[in-house]
């Protein structure tokens, strides 16, 4: 009876431990999410477009947009195999946190026109820190969910981090429109401007605070290296693997498939996401329409979020994604023929409904596609895919609006990507997928 009891209570204290790095692991999508709200999204964009470039900011900002990406996704592959070998997930992620958290600070110093090149630089570099560390956050995430837990856990994720982004760009926001008031010696727009550079400084101070978590709660998964592989430079050992890597990702038949359609349908997403304030900035709408759009999309997606986890277990990935996409091809769609500030709170809607659904789980299904065994040299290749949807996407909105001088050309021609990311979803096979990863991961064991 006595060896049942501690068994009991050795199974009860895992499971309790399980459940604090899930927390702990969710937290970071918290911490993040501020960047993305108010760095990516809305109050550096705006910022950006009132202060520093002063008009027909869709061109400039699609650029650094692109050029900020571009540098991550190349990177991604290199870093993922080189922490697989190193059990060192937790420790380049840390790096790449801070590398974003330093960045979003000195933006404090972005004052005026003549700070252009210094405000793109920055928001370069804090992209890349950005995503820099999703790369190793989303390689944990098979590490700490079970298979039958993964989708809820990932959309939980990315409940939270709805709901904590949003709460801080509503502070923000907050502070945007109250605290020049109680500036009163202070010209209004100096003030506004002020109040903008502050924001950018909590969301530094505010993605410092709740990484902590995961790296005191989520343990070090542990190194696969191999035999060969022992005594090597790790640079040596990462081109190695990637170049291993390049080979056998096409021996997965249905997760190489699926990275290229998530690279297809993701540059909608994220042009949508990224551009989204600048294009109504150079629409002329209020800066108070703008904030009050992203708010209402962060508090709506969160429930949204939770939705489609649950949409998945009954529908499965595949037909859950492919919903999201017909919505979003809608949205674009709408977007061509904006006119009214009413509008982009319709717009805003619409994009709740799916975008953290859409996201979550594409995450998880990648991580049932992938041997647990490589998981972040393949969440390298994830995080290549959607990385690029924010530099085809950007830069293609960015050269159809500089051409024309019309944003609502750029934003009706994102059909195609959901359209195309439809139909090649449905040439996936996910239980062929699973199988075969988890078969790679048997073998593993077995050696």
């Amino acid at each position: 009876m006595q060896k049942v009891e501690v068994i009991e209570i050795e199974s009860e204290e895992k499971e309790k431990e399980n459940k604090k790095s899930i927390w702990a692991w969710t937290m970071y999508d918290w911490a993040n999410s501020a960047f993305a709200t108010t760095v990516m999204g809305v109050v550096l964009p705006t910022y950006f477009a009132t202060y520093i470039a002063q008009g027909a900011s869709v061109p400039i900002w699609g650029n650094a947009v692109a050029i900020g990406s571009l540098i991550a996704a190349l990177m991604s592959p290199i870093l993922g195999a080189i922490a697989d070998f190193k059990a060192s997930k937790k420790k380049f992620m840390a790096f790449f946190v801070a590398l974003g958290v330093i960045s979003t600070a000195l933006l404090w110093f972005v004052v005026e026109p003549a700070d252009q090149a210094l405000c793109i630089l920055l928001y370069i570099l804090g992209t890349v820190g950005f995503a820099g560390s999703l790369v190793f956050y989303d390689s944990l995430l098979p590490h700490i969910a079970k298979e039958d837990e993964i989708d809820q856990v990932s959309s939980r994720g990315y409940a939270l981090g709805y709901i904590g982004g949003g709460l801080l760009l509503l502070i923000n926001a907050i502070m945007i429109f109250v605290g020049p008031r109680l500036l009163p010696g202070m010209p209004e727009a100096e003030a506004a401007a002020l109040m903008m550079r502050l924001s950018l400084v909590s969301v530094a101070i505010w993605w410092a605070v709740f990484s902590i978590p995961i790296f005191r709660h989520v343990s070090e998964p542990a190194a696969r290296g191999e035999a060969h592989e022992i005594g090597q430079n790790v640079v040596t050992v990462g081109f190695s693997r990637l170049g291993k890597a390049l080979k056998d990702i096409r021996g997965y038949q249905d997760l190489f498939l699926f990275l290229i359609t998530f690279f297809v349908y993701a540059n909608g997403i994220g042009t949508i996401i990224t551009m989204a304030a600048a294009y109504a900035s150079d629409l002329n709408f209020s800066t108070m329409t703008i904030l009050g759009t992203f708010l209402m999309v962060q508090f709506v997606a969160a429930p949204f979020s939770i939705l489609f986890g649950n949409l998945a277990t009954k529908l499965g990935n595949k037909k859950a994604i492919s919903l999201s996409l017909g919505i979003y091809a809608l949205i674009a769609v709408f977007g061509f023929f904006m006119q009214q500030e009413w509008h982009m709170f319709v717009l805003g809607f619409g994009v709740a409904m799916v975008q953290g659904g859409s996201q979550a789980l594409s995450r998880s299904l990648i991580g049932k596609l992938m041997p647990r065994s490589k998981s972040a040299e393949f969440y390298g290749f994830f995080s290549v895919s959607e990385k690029f949807n924010t530099v085809v996407g950007p830069a293609l909105m960015a050269f159809i609006t500089a051409r024309t001088g019309d944003p609502r050309l750029g934003i009706v021609s994102l059909v195609v990507f959901f359209v195309a990311g439809i139909i090649m979803l449905r040439f996936v096979n996910v239980e062929r997928g699973i199988a075969k990863a988890e078969s790679v991961d048997a073998q593993m064991v077995e050696l």
